[in-house]
């Protein structure tokens, strides 16, 4: 027996068949932050960690990145540290971009912990809550365990 044809707009889609809006990266952020924004934000996009309340902080995270990767490239290129003359002999000193880089890895940690992009910090937003302190006993007292 035929039925009337199934309508589409009444098909509820599953979870894994919705893709979250990437929103685009704000335009003050240098090339190298819009690159990391474009290879990171699909991510916490499908996780739900991208909101329009986030999207700035993200772009600082963002843009830290692009510090650590311009900040190691000049550490490459001119190395870590340089040689002085001083009262007491030869010294060697750490160059200011070394500093500069260990800040941006600072914040880029920092960061990546509010959005949860450390394995640690990844378990503790996808746990279900502190949950309920008491609530192992009392089910454990009452026999519903």
């Amino acid at each position: 027996m035929r039925g009337q044809k199934p309508k589409l707009d009444n098909v509820v889609p599953m979870k894994a068949d919705q893709t979250a809006p990437v929103p685009e990266a704000p335009g003050w952020m240098s090339a190298e932050g819009r690159d990391a924004w474009d290879r990171l934000a699909p991510v916490l996009a499908a996780k739900r960690r991208l909101d329009a309340a986030f999207e700035d902080p993200f772009a600082v995270y963002c843009e830290a990145v692009a510090d650590v990767i311009r900040f190691t490239g000049d550490i490459a290129a001119f190395g870590s540290w340089y040689e002085v003359e001083t009262r007491n002999g030869r010294q060697q000193k750490k160059r200011a971009v070394w500093g500069q880089r260990q800040d941006a890895i600072a914040t880029m940690n920092q960061l990546a912990a509010r959005f949860g992009m450390t394995p640690v910090d990844e378990a503790r937003m996808s746990a279900g809550g502190q949950g309920d302190l008491f609530g192992e006993i009392l089910r454990t007292l009452d026999g519903t365990d």
